[in-house]
């Protein structure tokens, strides 16, 4: 049986307190502001910008990391949301979001993170304080718009790029929070936890705590735990990736999103190695043009397509034994890459932390007496980071397969499980070794 953390009383009294989570939204939101500024005012060059090692090397290696350990719970802390609440508060129209959103809200956060991710390799947004300033902004109006027109969160359910990634990751998170079906069926508080009452407000998220079997997109704001009046709420420990294994009704957009995290972290990797410049040479005969957008573009493209394709033949073969067709193979078992996008991503990021986490020192120390600050960047050697990112690759990998093999195993007779799961465990074993190998090359550092 599994433990109810809210049983204990610390954790308990945060989560239903008034300032939770207020008060994190103010820490979260004041930091974000200092970024702003920084991005738009400091230095331009990164490496000496405290806003860019905040984001780059700080912030955003650290989001995998706490979409495992706490599902979305940066969600509920996010400047971003904090500042639609206040937008909505006082200038908010409150209109129902449209059906257009609703029914292809996942499919623009797909093409959105492409989008982005592309658009930083070329026009270097990352590198670039001035352009992570742009981004940022870009962002917070999207999210005034959708603030100051629709219901709730609207821009986090169905537009946010980050939310797409983090409903995936967070879906191997090890806690979850869930109502208890018995003490639900007797509810007469009119969906309380859902629309809201004196105790606390709406689930901002559009869920209906009572129905939710997934982490995707709960953001743990414990509006719901104030709300609920019979305290059916439990908040429990549970196994990594256990959720992967018992999906209902799987999405295509959804795992169509994983599969191609797996080619975007192959991008971000392949661009830092030293082979890249052989690969972009190699496509400029190809296309008898040396035009880089253009190169980028066809590379970037290769890259989504050659994991798409990938499953898509793992699809194929696990198809002809389990009598399912191409697409429901594909939509089924394209969770099971979750973990192994999950390990890759935490590998990548880890570089930039570890590789280059005192540039956050450094760029603080401008702020104190305006000298250019410049030393090693490193926080531990290069072989320790590697064989880290080899244990995360290992632990990704094993996830995956572990996955990919409960999948089966709950959906087929026991005479197809093993014919089934091969294919894919094939395909995840390669797709772990094509990681390790661009690991193993010497990678450049990205604030320079």
């Amino acid at each position: 049986m599994r433990t109810d953390l809210l049983k204990h009383r610390v954790v308990r009294s945060v989560l239903k307190s008034r300032w939770y989570p207020g008060l994190f939204q103010l820490i979260t939101t004041s930091v974000f502001t200092i970024v702003i500024i920084q991005l738009l005012f400091g230095p331009p060059n990164a490496f000496q910008n405290l806003g860019t090692a905040l984001t780059w090397v700080i912030w955003w290696p650290f989001i995998p990391l706490f979409l495992v350990l706490s599902g979305r719970f940066w969600c509920a802390i996010c400047p971003f949301a904090f500042v639609s609440d206040l937008v909505q508060k006082w200038f908010g129209l409150r209109r129902p979001v449209p059906k257009f959103l609703k029914k292809y809200g996942i499919w623009i956060i797909d093409a959105m993170f492409i989008l982005i991710t592309w658009a930083d390799h070329i026009w270097g947004i990352v590198s670039n304080p001035r352009g992570s300033s742009l981004l940022l902004l870009g962002i917070s109006g999207g999210v005034i718009f959708c603030g100051i027109v629709w219901q709730r969160r609207t821009w986090c359910r169905y537009l946010c790029f980050m939310g797409g990634m983090s409903g995936n990751y967070a879906r191997t998170a090890i806690v979850e929070l869930r109502a208890n079906p018995k003490i639900c069926q007797g509810c007469k508080a009119r969906a309380a936890c859902y629309n809201g009452n004196e105790h606390g407000p709406a689930c901002p998220m559009f869920e209906f705590p009572r129905q939710m079997e997934s982490n995707a997109r709960c953001n743990l704001c414990a509006a719901c735990i104030k709300t609920c009046p019979n305290d059916a709420l439990q908040l429990s420990l549970r196994p990594p990736t256990r959720e992967l294994w018992f999906i209902r009704n799987p999405r295509f957009e959804e795992a169509f999103l994983a599969v191609v995290l797996m080619g975007i972290v192959f991008v971000q990797n392949i661009t830092m190695l030293e082979p890249w410049q052989q690969i972009l040479t190699g496509l400029e005969h190809l296309t008898g043009t040396t035009n880089y957008y253009l190169n980028f573009t066809l590379a970037f493209t290769l890259a989504m397509a050659l994991p798409c394709s990938l499953l898509g033949l793992a699809a194929f073969f696990a198809g002809r034994v389990n009598g399912d067709s191409v697409i429901r193979n594909f939509t089924r078992f394209g969770y099971a890459l979750i973990p192994l996008d999950l390990a890759g991503h935490l590998a990548h990021n880890l570089y930039h932390f570890l590789a280059e986490g005192k540039t956050v020192v450094y760029s603080a120390l401008t702020l104190v007496d305006n000298r250019v600050h410049i030393g090693p960047s490193n926080l531990v050697s290069n072989g320790v980071i590697q064989i880290l990112q080899y244990v995360l690759l290992e632990l990704g990998l094993m996830g995956s397969l572990y996955t990919a093999y409960r999948i089966a195993k709950k959906q087929y007779p026991r005479a197809r499980v093993w014919p089934t799961f091969w294919p894919y465990a094939i395909l995840l074993v390669v797709f772990g070794l094509i990681n390790c190998w661009l690991f193993a090359l010497p990678m450049y550092h990205r604030m320079m």
